[in-house]
């Protein structure tokens, strides 16, 4: 018998076993698909997240780093158009590895009381100026309209129905006017600020366009407009669950705009629901092939860190998952102070994720199935098979079907290899993770070369992209500041972290990232 939440709803199909890969990006199904090369005016569009985005340690900034960036330079797109951030975080909302590393070298690894008030008075001014630069100076001013549509859609925070509803004139509407929060320094709304850059020159004839109508206008340049479309969306259809440490199940108002962000994570039926409105739309798309990315178990991040132990032997699930600074002796389920979910509710959260993507790949069979050349690209594997705390060092939790993913030669050469654990580091160099950034979150830049690389082996094995095409693993590591300059300060028992998070509420305001 399994153990529910008292909250868990009824459509929600709770799993002892983890779900099978989605490893036949066909569906077993062949298409009779175009071969003739005649390429497309619009060689790569991506709708997607903040993972497409380029949020990094919190902030969104080198998006020239991002998985789509990175497939586009191997597949030789020179044009490809993102959307780019400055400002003095850089980017927005909060640039986590700016502030550590600035602590670090103003202060170093450990704080004392004196050096606390004055490491205090140097974050607060750093997120002053990040904060007026978006509110009130040049990242406030309306960006540029004049240029195409951009090929990189993603948007920080965006869900299903976002994707459906939101564009430029609904973004700048929501866009009120901000207040100097002397207590709250982040800049207010910067989902939406973000999502202003990405959506300037997304209108058609005066209309304002969402991100799958701006993919559909970029199609209706050619026939067809577009030769690759990637669709990664959903993450954020249950991420917040784990970001804030709350499982909040949808109700009515799910798929409303404003309505919706009372709720963390998607019960399986009203994934569903808006998962065939945004099927609907990518059938109305004139792109010779779509890619539809499966939703990654959000309880893999580790911005939620499972304590207690294992839930029992061969269970790929802890007792409790709580923040990585909060130590295992720290750590009590009894004291309000101590945000946690237990581990029935993150087999709840995964059980739901698993229904999504079952979702996700029955509608990519219905479409090969009526001669669509749809793929299933399954991310939520990919992750799993590099889960470092569930399965690979806990050999009894691993399904029959699991085998660690073979990494790329550059990465197994970095010492230690990188892994899923919450990023460490200190004067030796990095010491742990490197796959996820110091939100806990995001991918580091390696991680997003890794999503990059695995995509384009599916591009090469469906005769999409040349053999022979691949990822500078080279230039991707010296291009990421974690693994080529570690933060030396990091590792203190994450200390330094904690404290921001303490003093600053820093996670909190990730985890609203995008949020209205």
């Amino acid at each position: 018998m399994i153990a529910m939440s008292q909250d868990t709803p009824e459509d929600v199909q709770v799993r002892t076993t983890p779900a099978g890969p989605h490893d036949d990006p066909t569906m077993g199904r062949a298409v009779d698909a175009e071969r003739l090369r005649v390429q497309a005016p619009n060689r790569l569009v991506v709708i997607s997240d903040s993972v497409g985005h380029g949020v990094l340690s919190g902030a969104v900034w080198r998006t020239e780093l991002t998985w789509a960036a990175l497939l586009a330079r191997a597949l030789g797109i020179a044009s490809f158009r993102r959307p780019v951030y400055g400002g003095p975080g850089p980017g927005l909302p909060v640039n986590i590895e700016s502030l550590v590393r600035m602590v670090g070298d103003r202060f170093g690894s450990e704080l004392s009381w004196v050096e606390v008030v004055r490491a205090g008075l140097a974050v607060r001014r750093a997120m002053d100026g990040v904060e007026d630069y978006w509110e009130r100076g040049p990242g406030s001013l309306p960006p540029d309209s004049s240029g195409p549509i951009l090929h990189n859609l993603a948007s920080l925070g965006f869900d299903l129905r976002d994707a459906l509803a939101l564009d430029l004139d609904q973004i700048v509407q929501r866009v009120v006017p901000p207040s100097d929060d002397i207590i709250n320094q982040a800049p207010e709304q910067s989902g939406l600020r973000a999502a202003r850059v990405v959506f300037a020159t997304a209108v058609d004839d005066g209309k304002a366009l969402t991100q799958l109508a701006a993919a559909r206008a970029l199609a209706d340049e050619g026939d067809p407009g577009i030769d690759t479309l990637v669709v990664m969306l959903g993450s954020n259809n249950a991420l917040r669950s784990v970001t804030q440490l709350s499982v909040r199940w949808s109700g009515e108002g799910y798929d409303d705009l404003d309505r919706k962000n009372a709720f963390t994570v998607w019960r399986p039926s009203h994934f569903a629901a808006e998962w065939q409105r945004v099927v609907a739309e990518l059938e109305t798309i004139n792109a010779r092939n779509v890619i539809v990315a499966t939703v990654p178990h959000v309880t893999v991040a580790p911005i939620a860190r499972g304590v207690g132990g294992k839930l029992r032997p061969g269970s790929r699930f802890f007792a409790y998952y709580t923040r990585p600074w909060i130590r295992d002796d720290q750590f009590d389920p009894r004291r309000r102070r101590d945000p946690f979910i237990t581990g029935a509710q993150a087999r709840e959260i995964d059980s739901a994720i698993d229904q999504y993507n079952e979702t996700i790949a029955a509608s990519v069979q219905t479409a090969r199935e009526q001669n669509r050349n749809w793929f299933v690209y399954d991310l939520s594997t990919l992750l799993d098979r590099l889960a470092f705390e569930r399965y690979l060092n806990d050999p009894v939790a691993q399904p029959d079907w699991f085998e660690p993913y073979p990494l790329p030669p550059e990465l197994l050469a970095l010492d230690p290899v990188p892994d899923t654990r919450f990023y460490g580091a200190d004067a030796s160099g990095r010491t742990r993770g490197g796959l996820f950034s110091l939100d806990g979150i995001h991918p580091t830049t390696i991680g997003q070369g890794l999503i990059a690389h695995d995509l384009l082996q599916l591009l090469i094995d469906e005769g999409i992209a040349p053999h022979g095409t691949q990822i500078d693993f080279a230039d991707v590591i010296r291009a990421d500041s974690l693994i080529s300059d570690p933060p030396a300060v990091f590792d203190a028992g994450l200390s330094v972290l904690g404290w921001l998070d303490q003093t600053f509420d820093l996670i909190r305001q990730i985890a609203t990232l995008g949020r209205r």
